[in-house]
C-alpha cells in the first residue's frame, strides 16, 4: 500500500519536472521565433541578385547591395578563427590537461574577465593598440578585436569537452607507450571534438554579429576588399548604418541584410557539423 503511493508520488514530480522542462523551452524557443520571423518577413523583400552582387548605391537614392560587406564579414571571421581558434584550444587543453597550478588559475580568471568585457571596451583597446600604431584602419586590426571576443568561448568549451572525456581513455593510452602530449592532441582531443566544435562555432556566431570594435578597427567601405591595410566592409557595420538612414529604402535594406547574417551563420554552423561528422564517420569506419 505505502509502496504504491509512494510511486504514485515519484511518478507525479515526474510529470511535473517533465511539463516545467517543456514550458521552459517554450519560452526559450518562442522569443527566438519570433525574432527569426521578424527578420525574414522584413528582410525577404529586400533580396535580390542585385543586393547581394552590388556594393552600396549612391545615399538618397534606392539601389545597391551588400557584397562588399558579405565578403568583408567573411575576410573577418576567416582571419579571426585564424588567431582566435588555435590559440583557444590550445589555451583549453592546457588548462583541463595541466591546469591546476598558479598559471592554469592566472588563466582562467582572465579568461573569466575576457568574457565579460562589453566589446566596445575591446574596441577601444584594439584601436590604441593595433589602430594607432600602425597609423590605419585595416581587416587584421578587426581580426584582433574579434579574436580577443572568441578567445573566452573557445577556451572555455574546449576546457569543459576535455574534462568530460573519461581517464580509462588517457590511461589505455598511456599504457601502449605514448608520450602524454601525444596522448593529449591525438587522443583526448579527437574524443573532445564534438565540444570544441560546438565552442568554436558559438565563439563564430558572436563574432559575427559584433559591430562596436569593428566601428574602433575596420570603419567600414564602400569598395571590395583591396589589402590587409585599407578599412573594410562587414555586414554588422552596414546594417548599422543603413540604420541611421532616414529612407524606407534603407531600412529595408537593412533587414535584408539582417537577413543574410542569420543565413551564413546558419549555413558556417550546418556545413562545419556536417563536414566533421562525416570526416569523423569515415575513420570510424577505416
Amino acid at each position: 500500500m505505502w509502496s504504491r503511493a509512494n510511486y504514485k508520488i515519484r511518478r507525479l514530480k515526474d510529470r511535473f519536472i517533465l511539463a516545467l522542462t517543456v514550458l521552459c523551452v517554450i519560452l526559450a524557443i518562442v522569443p527566438l521565433a519570433s525574432i527569426l520571423i521578424e527578420v525574414v518577413a522584413r528582410g525577404l523583400p529586400a533580396i535580390s541578385i542585385e543586393f547581394l552582387t552590388s556594393p552600396p548605391g549612391v545615399i538618397g537614392q534606392a539601389g545597391g547591395g551588400v557584397a562588399n560587406a558579405i565578403q568583408g564579414t567573411f575576410i573577418l571571421i576567416g582571419l579571426s578563427s585564424l588567431i582566435g581558434v588555435p590559440l583557444g584550444v590550445l589555451a583549453g587543453v592546457y588548462l583541463a590537461e595541466f591546469g591546476d597550478n598558479t598559471f592554469g588559475r592566472v588563466i582562467r580568471f582572465f579568461s573569466d574577465v575576457l568574457m565579460q568585457m562589453p566589446s566596445i571596451v575591446i574596441g577601444i583597446f584594439v584601436y590604441v593598440l593595433v589602430v594607432l600604431a600602425v597609423g590605419r584602419f585595416s581587416p587584421i586590426a578587426g581580426a584582433v578585436a574579434l579574436a580577443i571576443i572568441m578567445l573566452p568561448i573557445v577556451v572555455k568549451t574546449t576546457e569543459e569537452s576535455v574534462r568530460l572525456v573519461p581517464n580509462i581513455i588517457r590511461e589505455a593510452a598511456l599504457s601502449l607507450g605514448l608520450r602524454r602530449w601525444r596522448v593529449t592532441l591525438s587522443v583526448v582531443l579527437t574524443a573532445a571534438k564534438s565540444g570544441v566544435i560546438t565552442g568554436v562555432m558559438l565563439g563564430v556566431a558572436r563574432i559575427a554579429g559584433e559591430t562596436a570594435p569593428l566601428i574602433m578597427t575596420v570603419l567600414g567601405s564602400q569598395w571590395f576588399f583591396s589589402s590587409l591595410f585599407e578599412p573594410i566592409d562587414a555586414i554588422p557595420l552596414r546594417i548599422w548604418r543603413l540604420a541611421l538612414l532616414p529612407y524606407d529604402y534603407a531600412h529595408q535594406q537593412g533587414w535584408g541584410a539582417a537577413l543574410v547574417l542569420v543565413t551564413i551563420v546558419l549555413a558556417l554552423n550546418v556545413a562545419v557539423k556536417v563536414l566533421t561528422r562525416a570526416k569523423f564517420s569515415g575513420r570510424v569506419g577505416i
